[in-house]
């Protein structure tokens, strides 16, 4: 039987500037999935960048490689990660200053 595990990393989180998401230890697992679910969004033409990083100890981060495509609207967004350290989080920004916000929520599933 395969084991997963679903991490909430954000919970109607404002976000705005850089960010970084709670880390995740996540050694144990052979896949990831980030998802944003965009919920509310203000400012004006506001794109959310996000990219995923690993790390060792989950205090030094280095960027993964992969990033979500700019997010610009609503919705639910994901990347698929394999072949990651013992912990996981999503780095970003929110462009144009602190007018522009995202309302979102972040969760990680791993499997394996």
């Amino acid at each position: 039987m395969r084991h997963f595990t679903t991490a909430v990393l954000e919970r109607h989180a404002s976000l705005s500037g850089h960010f970084e998401t709670e880390p995740f230890e996540t050694g144990w697992a052979s896949e990831a999935i980030f998802f944003i679910r965009a919920e509310e969004i203000t400012g004006e033409n506001p794109l959310l960048h996000a990219r995923v990083q690993l790390s060792a100890d989950g205090i030094h981060w280095i960027d993964e490689g992969t990033a979500f495509e700019a997010i610009t609207a609503r919705g639910d967004y994901f990347v698929r990660v394999t072949h990651f350290g013992g912990w996981l989080r999503l780095a970003g920004q929110v462009n144009g200053g602190e007018e522009n916000r995202f309302e979102a929520t972040i969760h990680l599933v791993l499997k394996e």
